[in-house]
């Protein structure tokens, strides 16, 4: 196959793929390489993309923001390292975490403590903190919320 029909092939499957779902530069780049497109090939395409609208970072980052928040009950924390690996800039990270309601983000932390309350054994009120808190904190929570968060709590 000739090197410019190659090329057409990937940017055709590559506008196929953004216009079904979201996705950003560094995910779209992965998918080039595995098709066996060269760096600077992969670039071009993901210009065009860039320029005709089908890759848009802002748009990729509130939405990754607003599903993982709703749907996996992350906190900034974690959605922000996720970002952060699809080398996206730090300022549009922020932006996007902006968007979060701090009371809706406050109430969803509380009912997940709630929850997982529920299913945790420990032997006193200390440990129950502490699993508590390691639950938070994986779920990519602030510490500084959660402690709060816990103090408030009558566990």
């Amino acid at each position: 196959m000739p090197e410019n029909e190659l090329f057409k092939t990937a940017l055709n499957k590559a506008m196929a793929l953004c216009a079904a779902r979201e996705y950003c530069s560094a995910e779209i780049a992965v998918k080039l390489n595995a098709w066996g497109m060269e760096d600077k090939e992969s670039a071009r395409i993901i210009e065009h993309l860039k320029k005709d609208n089908f890759i848009n970072e802002e748009r990729y980052a509130l939405g990754f923001v607003k599903d993982k928040f709703k749907y996996n009950k992350w906190g900034k924390l974690k959605i922000s390292a996720h970002l952060k690996a699809k080398n996206l800039p730090s300022s549009l990270i922020n932006k996007a975490l902006d968007t979060l309601d701090n009371k809706i983000y406050r109430q969803m932390l509380n009912n997940l403590l709630i929850s997982h309350r529920r299913t945790v054994k420990a032997k006193s009120q200390y440990d129950l903190k502490a699993k508590l808190m390691r639950y938070g904190l994986s779920k990519g929570f602030e510490s500084s919320l959660l402690y709060d968060l816990l103090n408030e709590m009558e566990l």
